[in-house]
């Protein structure tokens, strides 16, 4: 090995990172062009973000500023069903869901007097669609509940003193990335009581939410319970949905890392060869570098026509054969099996770490120092003077 064929190693590892660098941002470009432009189309196909609010529940009140007074339900039951169904546009998953709500809410007329009682229902959103709507009062259907969706319900009663009035409102919904139940400027909340089941396991409540005061397992999703008998500035209630692997970001940063890979695969490569006497011209090295760059390549056109796993196999067990079977036809059966081994181990297994969230550090580091252990230790009795002076100890490169 001489210092010229190390810096056309070097050289070649460059131009190769650059390559990848390249593919890691049109992967990136691609990831966020699809997600402004798709996005928007899964938004009003499915439906969007959704958040229903409490109840409005009033009666009207002479001499008053707003001339109404507002009064919260005496009881509060709502049952809430979330089934995640994600869908896949471009490189990108989107988190949507199916969503059935049934609300039961008690109205008491506080007063000494007779009064008529006011409840307006908001839908979680004015461009979402909706089916099996009903809203009822004592059991009979509101004549409003199909005709006013976007500006929401308003139904009346009369009630006597004490008198209360069961009213139901239910739908059928779909929804992106998350459903949340808020109780608006409501500063106390009394006799709530909201029941969710999930049909996923992976729970996450958004950002200024209350956690559920109860949670069962069941199957693969919960049954999740909010109970408030007596709550001042009770939190809202909300569900993301599941967080889903997308092919695009997952790709774009295993392209982007994928020059540490290379740096490792080299390194152990380029000290075998000086150990063992194999002399590997770098033209060699440029058609090794060219077959681990067709991993990232292949799989990051094989995500938009196949899921992630099964691409990422293939990519990775084509680009093992190209380097593989070309040291084996290069330099022999010993080579080829330790290049098979650093490739597995540096490039796809770490390539494979991007699919775990907050793993590729620690595998980066590990693999690190793994490496340096070996070659410390099957490179301390080496004399390296001797080694890169002369190549009168180097074999011949052997014929195909």
């Amino acid at each position: 090995m001489t210092f010229k064929r190390l810096l056309a190693i070097a050289a070649i590892f460059i131009c190769t990172s650059i390559c990848w660098g390249l593919l890691g941002t049109s992967l990136m470009v691609r990831s966020t062009g699809s997600f402004d432009l798709l996005g928007q189309t899964v938004t009003g196909v499915w439906g969007p973000v959704m958040t229903q609010n409490h109840p409005v529940i009033y009666y009207n009140v002479l001499g008053s500023t707003s001339g109404r007074h507002t009064i919260q339900p005496s009881q509060t039951n709502v049952n809430v069903s979330l089934k995640y169904e994600p869908k896949k546009k471009g490189l990108l998953w989107y988190r949507t869901y199916l969503v059935d709500f049934r609300g039961d809410y008690t109205v008491t007329n506080p007063t000494p007097i007779t009064q008529t009682m006011y409840i307006k229902f908001r839908f979680p959103a004015r461009d979402a669609t909706y089916s099996n709507v009903s809203f009822t009062v004592n059991g009979a259907p509101s004549p409003a509940a199909g005709a006013m969706i976007g500006d929401g319900i308003v139904e009346a009663v009369t009630l006597a003193p004490a008198e209360s009035a069961k009213v139901t409102a239910a739908y059928q919904s779909r929804g992106t990335d998350s459903w949340g139940y808020s109780f608006g400027d409501t500063t106390r909340i009394r006799n709530f009581h909201l029941a969710m089941a999930t049909d996923f396991s992976e729970i996450d409540f958004p950002a200024g939410t209350g956690s559920p005061t109860d949670r069962i397992a069941a199957g693969r999703g919960w049954n999740l319970a909010w109970s408030y008998p007596d709550v001042i500035n009770a939190q809202s209630i909300g569900m993301n949905m599941p967080a889903v692997l997308n092919p695009g970001p997952v790709a774009s940063r295993i392209a982007f890392f994928s020059p540490v890979s290379l740096l490792f695969f080299f390194t152990v490569l380029v000290l075998f060869c000086v150990l063992q006497g194999v002399d590997l011209h770098p033209m060699n090295y440029f058609f090794l570098a060219a077959g681990c760059f067709a991993f990232q390549l292949l799989f990051a056109y094989l995500v938009d026509l196949i899921p992630l796993l099964p691409a990422f196999a293939v990519a990775a067990a084509v680009s093992l054969a190209l380097v593989s079977g070309y040291l084996l036809a290069a330099a022999g059966w010993h080579l080829a099996r330790l290049a098979a081994l650093a490739q597995f181990g540096y490039m796809v297994l770490f390539s494979y770490s991007f699919f775990f969230n907050g793993l590729t550090g620690i595998t980066i580091t590990v693999g690190a120092i793994v490496t340096l252990a070996l070659l410390m230790a099957a490179t301390a009795r080496v004399n390296w003077s001797e080694k890169f002076a002369s190549r009168a100890t180097i074999t011949p490169f052997p014929s195909p």
